[in-house]
């Protein structure tokens, strides 16, 4: 069994969820050493919230929880990727949506990008 760095972000590694029947990328939170370990224990995506200072359980309040499929790491060993189902109504994103990632960024044509403005 792989291990996580937790280390090389100050105890912080990002996990990627992607919904394991589509393949969409539906939201992207930290972890730490015990959400990691409260969502091998429960199936369930568990964060550490950097505002709030406390691990939170994605659905606890809207009801659209992650049940975890399958977990992987990345060759550094210090970011996840979650394979999951959703529960509930199938929108992720605190703002109504099946995935947080809905604003689009125009890349320019030399290779930088510029925020997209009205989207």
């Amino acid at each position: 069994m792989e291990s996580i760095d937790f280390e090389k972000m100050n105890g912080l590694a990002p996990g990627i969820v992607q919904d394991a029947r589509t393949g969409e990328v539906l939201m992207l939170g930290f972890l730490n050493a015990a959400s990691y370990a409260k969502t091998l224990e429960t199936g369930y995506v568990t964060f550490w919230s950097r505002t709030r200072q406390k691990l939170w359980t994605k659905g606890e309040t809207s009801g659209n929880r992650l049940r975890v499929l399958s977990a992987s790491t990345d060759c550094d060993s210090d970011a996840l990727l979650f394979r999951v189902e959703v529960e509930g109504d199938g929108l992720v994103c605190h703002e109504g949506t099946i995935s947080c990632f809905t604003r689009p960024l125009a890349v320019s044509g030399n290779g930088e990008l510029e925020a997209a403005h009205g989207q």
